[in-house]
């Protein structure tokens, strides 16, 4: 038996088919991987739910997918037998239809005959393994009359945004949510008064005049249809400043991301809603109309900043010209949007590790024996833990007004990973709460999983603070960028012995070199320097996290 596979839950948005590792023909097992999807925030292997032969294939390198689109065309193996067993008892079924024709001439009136309009309950539908999820729009009122398919409330998780459809016509009753709650599969949404239907009064004889019926309404359904989209159409002008506009959370994002005011840009979304196309058409748009204008002052349109010119570097000498992956280039625009959105101020100091790195040499043959490796990285994860709690300014995000600051009570920290694809930031959440051997264990599987791309969006999400250690390499000291929308990264470089004065002698003391980069907004340069001080005293004596 045949059976189509499709795109699982892969978190949020969308993810580009970066490698297939099968073809037409091929016997593949259950679990084993069918291809790489790779979205703005990770790339993952799917693998193939059931065992069998590939028929055929529904999917190429480049395509963009999302969950539920179609992957492939599987022969499930020993699934042929069920049919054939269920073959007879689909025989008698087929002689039903004709013993019932003669009655079903007498059908029509009954069948005509109107119901009463009922009030139905509209629920949430599955919206999939995110549990609870935010109401951020409620896109209508008691009185409206609303389409089937048309949207009632935009619901928001943190996999995903996503609009929950009316699965009937008709006039709102009452509306039981509002802006804000958390809503899960099964809540009530709304009550619906439907239209009444067709008297379900014979069943058996619905097949015949089923054709009858809906004959003659299609003409007359078609017809307002074709007004409706038609009308949209000529009125596709942006909305005026202030005016209410209509568009999801991924959309204000991308329209954030891009500093358009959503206005500004012309609808094509049903019920006049923005979508991702029409932000991208208007960047695309103003793009194009400030190549087109005269450049002033040599700046480029809207950032004001002058581009770099174009060099032929081939007049120079031989040159070979690489790809940079996917992880590069969306680390590379992530890069370049906090650079130029934070400003940026690096804190430099150094701690006195040389008690630390005594107590973690000590500490080896324990955490050998609990099955991991104890390096510097989960004393740091501690440390920074702590401090997060003492200095919650550093645990903090602006708000998007910029008149707010919003602290957060959890404790999940990034750190990163460089890979052969590019850099990535795992999160290890509640810090705070886990011993060294567990973060020691669970920056040890983050970071494997880094490098053999199998980090999910999830792993990736949710940082308050990030930690990024070059000391295995080598260094004296660099400026990390703030991972946006954190407010603070600390870079760690390598350890070196250095005489350090005790008042009486120069003493060697393994040093190690602390870059606290923050962002100025949030954090002044008085606060940054009371975080490394600090740190460079629990890490001085990580005995006092005790106290």
């Amino acid at each position: 038996m045949s059976e189509l596979i499709r795109v699982p839950d892969i978190g949020s948005g969308e993810g580009e088919v970066i490698e297939l590792f099968v073809k037409v023909g091929d016997r593949i097992e259950a679990d084993q991987s069918i291809l790489t999807l790779e979205s703005d925030k990770a790339s993952m292997e799917v693998p193939a739910p059931k065992a069998g032969i590939i028929k055929s294939l529904k999917v190429k390198l480049g395509d963009r997918l999302k969950e539920g689109d179609e992957l492939l065309e599987l022969e499930v193996e020993g699934a042929a037998a069920a049919p054939e067993a269920a073959a007879p008892a689909a025989a008698p079924a087929a002689e039903k239809p004709a013993a019932a024709a003669p009655a079903a001439a007498a059908a029509p009136a009954p069948a005509a005959a109107p119901a009463a309009a009922t009030v139905q309950d509209i629920h949430v539908p599955d919206i999939g393994s995110s549990g609870k999820a935010k109401i951020i729009e409620v896109l209508v009122k008691v009185g409206d009359t609303v389409e089937a398919d048309q949207s009632l409330i935009t619901l928001e998780s943190d996999k995903a945004s996503m609009e929950i459809p009316s699965p009937a016509a008709g006039v709102v009753e009452s509306v039981e949510i509002k802006l804000e709650d958390e809503v899960g599969t099964g809540d009530l949404i709304l009550k619906l008064k439907v239209a009444g239907a067709a008297a379900p009064a014979a069943p058996a004889q619905a097949a015949a005049p089923a054709a009858k019926t809906e004959a003659a309404p299609v003409p007359a359904a078609a017809a307002p249809a074709a007004k409706a989209e038609a009308a949209p159409a000529p009125v596709a002008a942006a909305a005026p400043s202030g005016a209410k506009v209509h568009a999801g959370p991924a959309v204000r994002q991308l329209a954030r991301e891009f500093g358009v005011e959503l206005s500004a840009v012309s609808p094509s979304g049903p019920h006049g809603r923005v979508l991702k196309e029409d932000v991208q058409a208007y960047v695309k748009a103003m793009m194009q109309k400030a190549k087109n204008a005269p450049a002033e002052g040599g700046a480029t349109g809207g950032a004001g900043i002058p581009p770099i010119p174009a060099v032929d570097f081939s007049r120079f000498g031989e040159t070979e010209e690489v790809a940079m992956t996917r992880l590069m280039q969306i680390g590379a625009s992530s890069l370049h949007r906090s650079w130029l959105n934070i400003p940026h101020v690096t804190q430099f100091d150094q701690a006195d590790i040389t008690e630390l790195e005594a107590f973690r040499v000590a500490q080896k043959a324990v955490a050998e024996k609990a099955g991991v490796k104890l390096t510097v990285l989960p004393l740091l994860l501690k440390a920074c833990a702590h401090l997060l709690k003492e200095l919650p300014d550093f645990n903090a995000s602006l708000a998007p007004s910029g008149k707010a600051v919003i602290r957060k009570k959890y404790v999940h920290i990034g750190f990163a990973v460089d890979t052969p694809e590019g850099l990535l930031v795992p999160v290890i959440r509640n810090v705070d709460q886990k011993s060294l051997l567990q973060l020691a264990a669970e920056a040890a599987a983050l970071a494997e999983k880094a490098r053999n791309k199998k980090l999910t969006a999830d792993d990736m999400q949710g940082a308050c603070f990030t930690i990024s250690s070059l000391g295995h390499i080598g260094g004296t000291g660099f400026t990390p960028i703030v991972n946006a929308p954190e407010v603070a990264i600390l870079g760690v470089s390598k350890a070196t012995i250095q005489p350090v004065w005790d008042g009486k002698a120069f003493q060697p003391k393994l040093m190690l070199p602390l870059s606290l980069s923050y962002d100025h907004r949030v954090i002044n340069g008085a606060a940054a320097a009371r975080f490394t001080k600090r740190l460079s005293d629990l890490l001085g004596d990580i005995r006092t996290i005790l106290l």
